[in-house]
This record gives structure tokens, sequence and C-alpha cells, in this order.
């Protein structure tokens, strides 16, 4: 059964840092885009950062300079570093994989991904 499974969130004040890393298994991703969403209460999910399987990544505006993606090839997981956490950042954080264009990172394209895990909360307080 293919699963994402989530870890690292947690609670920490404004100008901290957190790393989220994501494992997968049984998720095809040897030729797919790989990355973070995040959704903050009442509010719709939205991509964070996305890297292929090439190592290009993407950030959106409001994360470029703060965090960086990666994959850990000794580890096998996805992870991204949080710095200079703000109280804006908090919210459920979704590892996701979409394998349907192969390792094409499409704009937004996370937000309909094929596989997405159950999510880590991240809370920043002010």
């Amino acid at each position: 059964q293919a699963q994402l499974q989530e870890s690292g969130g947690g609670s920490v004040q404004a100008g901290g840092s957190l790393r989220l890393s994501c494992s997968a298994s049984g998720v095809p991703y040897s030729r797919a885009c790989m990355g973070w969403l995040r959704q903050a209460p009442g509010k719709e999910r939205e991509e964070v950062a996305t890297i292929n399987t090439r190592d290009v990544t993407s950030y959106a505006d409001f994360v470029k300079g703060r965090f960086t993606i990666s994959i850990d090839n000794v580890k096998n997981t996805l992870d991204l570093q949080m710095n200079s956490l703000e109280p804006e950042d908090t919210g459920m954080y979704y590892c996701a994989v979409n394998s349907r264009f192969g390792d094409v990172c499409l704009t937004n394209g996370l937000i309909e991904a094929n596989y997405r895990g159950q999510g880590t909360q991240v809370t920043v307080s002010s």
C-alpha cells in the first residue's frame, strides 16, 4: 500500500526553525515531482515547495529565502528545512508526490497530487 509519512512538526516561536521529513513506501518516485503543501485553518491548501528527480527546485514567494527543500538519498526522505518561521506559516504541512507527469513540476500541480501524506502540524507563535 502506497504511503507517505511526515514527521518533524511542532510548536516554535517566531524566528525559530523546524525541519520536516517525509518517508515513502510503495510510492513510485523514481520519476516524479515531490514537495510540500500546507493548509492553514480556514484557508485553501497551497503549494510551498517542489523538487523533482533532477533536483530542480521551486518555491512559493512567501517562503523564498527561508525554506529549503531537499532529498536525503541516504535516509530516503524528502525534507523541508524551515527557518525564520512566522506566525503566518502556521498550518498543517503535507508531503506530496505527483507521478502523473513524470518529473515535471507544474505550478500548483502538487495540490492534485496522486499521493499525499496525512500531514504534520506546524504552529508558530508570535
